[in-house]
């Protein structure tokens, strides 16, 4: 009996040592496996390239000067076409002061293609308005043209006084209005801007506040 458990007692002295060093040595040859699966290219590699935008935009403390053309509607007086120049000066970001001068011309009126005579303005048809106005933008954004161009926008809105020579005298205008800019390069911009003149008129017979509506297009320079 004793000489058994001597035959069993030098098996598993032989045999536990070997499959000691298997076992040992097998998370070695999986780590192995393993970094070389790691180290193989990947099936699908992303291609993500980086986008140059080129963006022009407006500073602080620049300054806009430019001309406009458009339409100005002269409450009672017709619709005729209105030219001036306009400066900007950058205060922020979105802050800015406006300094616009127009000028148009007004037409006849109803009455007097009944009367068949004089009109009622005379020869003294001309409109010309001067006013400084404080201007916000509320939306600025961006536009983008083939991918690479970028073009900052803005839609903004103004407010501010002036004064129109009309029907012979100097009336004290309200204007109030809004706009939309994109900006071409760092040395231009291009304006859209409808706008509203009120002031006072009695030339009709009537003592009113008349809405002088004007929508015009302009290119400012920046410096």
């Amino acid at each position: 009996m004793e000489s058994r458990f001597r035959i069993l007692f030098l098996i598993f002295a032989v045999f536990l040592p070997v499959s000691s060093g298997v076992a040992a040595e097998k998370p070695e040859g999986d780590d192995k496996a393993l970094n070389e699966i790691i180290q193989q290219d990947p099936l699908i590699t992303p291609a993500v390239e980086r986008r140059e935008v080129d963006e022009a935009a407006i500073e602080v403390n620049d300054f806009e000067l430019g001309v406009f053309l458009g339409i100005l509607s002269i409450e009672d007086f017709g619709t005729n076409p209105v030219l001036g120049v306009r400066l900007d000066y950058h205060l922020t970001e979105d802050l800015f002061l406006q300094g616009s001068i127009g000028i148009s011309e007004a037409g006849s009126t109803s009455a007097d293609f009944v009367s068949g005579g004089p009109t009622i303005l005379g020869n003294d048809t001309d409109y010309l308005y001067y006013n400084v106005l404080v201007g916000y933008n509320l939306f600025p954004g961006e536009s983008f043209m083939g991918g690479e161009k970028a073009f900052n926008t803005a839609m903004y809105v103004v407010a501010g006084a002036g004064v129109t020579e009309f029907g012979g005298d100097e009336r004290f205008t309200i204007t109030v209005g809004g706009g939309y800019s994109v900006t071409l390069a760092d040395y231009m911009t291009l304006h859209m801007d409808v706008r509203d003149h009120i002031f006072r008129i009695d030339i009709t017979g009537e003592d009113k506040d008349a809405h002088n509506l004007e929508l015009s297009f302009g290119l400012n320079f920046v410096f």
